[in-house]
């Protein structure tokens, strides 16, 4: 398929920040209503937690929509979550595990069919919160960040951009296949996911000593992932960007070489036929809009635009981290190259797709158990998205905002 180029320039993060805007206004014509939830009682099934350096993540799993409000107290310092007319189901201090933001989890049943959660906190942080429709192997879920008081995280789309509201760029790191699907098997008998998963951690290694940058795995052992499971994941990250790392094999043990693949156009009109047949089920664009309650045509139009701004940030980045790559490793393929790659289909989440070398090959096989070697692909991914951010990061974030600053 042709390689589209794509100029160096900031038109498409402008045109990514109007399309947020297009979406929210379609929304509205379109007749969106967030608070129409179902009468009756949602079940609360469980409570999963992750945390990073700078946030807390909460997200409660509900058998439907549920109203909900998210405050804070002090002395001592709290974060309140009222959920209303909901069911609990599960026993969230035991689902809570360990953070260092929080130290406690207390709940209980206010006015017969409200549920209120109050949150211990080891210092003052504020909260933001927010609702993602059922996507993948997922249902209605209400996710709630605990952010340090004035710090990163990530502010919501309302608030200022000032210094005191700046965060991350999150880098969602997928490492291929796991647990029963071991992926390709080299020679020597190494398989494919234990190799890319080290490299996956090398990469995380970097990006967490990177400012401005904040890895998130989809898996960190050897276990088995769905492929779309792993989009939800990055999605509930809120990722500005997806990286699936692989290693290629070929019946020809001669074949050698790195690759970088984004979505192709026939993948992305598959993938648009899905979220419109299903998209009742589907999670939310760009700007918290769903394509729920859309006719057929808003629905193509947005999802359309959604996905050709986010295939051309792909290619892009994918540019420049096959740059870098072909500064430690041979290259197969020396454009960006294009497939319809499941993992690749997040219509609002640029993602690639890096083949990092032929585990088939003997001697690349060789290099991708060196632990030099996986370090070498590990910071020649890092600074080609680096580099990408570096001109093209979202406006709220510290690398937009060092770019501003440093241009004058």
């Amino acid at each position: 398929m042709r390689h589209v180029r794509i100029r160096a320039d900031r038109n498409h993060v402008v045109y990514r920040a109007w399309l947020g805007t297009l979406l929210v206004a379609a929304a509205l014509l379109g007749g969106y209503a967030s608070g129409a939830f179902a009468a009756d009682a949602a079940r609360l099934t469980d409570l999963r937690t992750s945390v990073t350096s700078d946030r807390a993540r909460l997200v409660f799993d509900l058998g439907a929509p549920a109203e909900h409000s998210v405050f804070t107290l002090s002395d001592p310092a709290r974060i309140v979550i009222d959920i209303e007319d909901v069911d609990p189901t599960t026993d969230l201090p035991q689902a809570l595990g360990s953070s260092s933001h929080i130290a406690g989890i207390r709940s209980a049943v206010r006015n017969s069919d409200d549920l209120r959660v109050v949150l211990d906190l080891e210092r003052p942080a504020r909260a933001r919160s927010f609702l993602l429709a059922p996507a993948g192997s997922y249902g209605h879920r209400l996710v709630v960040d605990v952010l340090p008081e004035g710090g990163d995280g990530g502010g919501s789309a309302d608030q200022p951009s000032g210094p005191e509201n700046l965060r991350d760029l999150v880098i969602a790191i997928d490492p291929g296949h796991g647990g029963h699907d071991p992926g390709a098997l080299g020679s020597n008998g190494n398989n494919e996911s234990k190799v890319v998963l080290q490299i996956a951690r090398r990469l995380r290694d970097l990006l967490d000593d990177t400012p401005g940058f904040t890895p998130v795995m989809t898996r960190d052992s050897d276990v088995y992932l769905p492929l779309r499971e792993r989009i939800v994941r990055a999605r509930e990250a809120q990722a500005d960007l997806f990286v699936s790392l692989h290693a290629d094999a070929f019946r020809d043990a001669r074949a050698r070489g790195s690759s970088v693949y984004a979505l192709s156009v026939n993948g992305a009109s598959s993938e648009a036929a899905r979220w419109l047949a299903e998209r009742e089920n589907s999670a939310d664009l760009i700007g918290g809009v769903s394509l729920d309650d859309k006719d057929e045509m808003v629905a193509s139009v947005l999802l359309d635009l959604s996905q050709t701004a986010t295939i051309e940030s792909s290619l892009t980045v994918g540019e420049r981290i096959l740059g870098e790559l072909g500064e430690v490793n041979r290259l197969h393929k020396h454009s960006v190259q294009q497939a319809g790659f499941a993992v690749l289909k997040s219509p609002d989440i640029p993602s690639i797709l890096v083949e990092t070398a032929f585990i088939s090959n003997p001697e690349e096989e060789r290099n991708l158990t060196s632990a030099a070697h996986q370090r070498k692909l590990a910071r020649a991914i890092r600074d080609g998205l680096q580099q990408y951010f570096e001109r093209r990061a979202p406006p709220g974030t510290h690398v937009y905002a060092r770019d501003q600053a440093s241009s004058g």
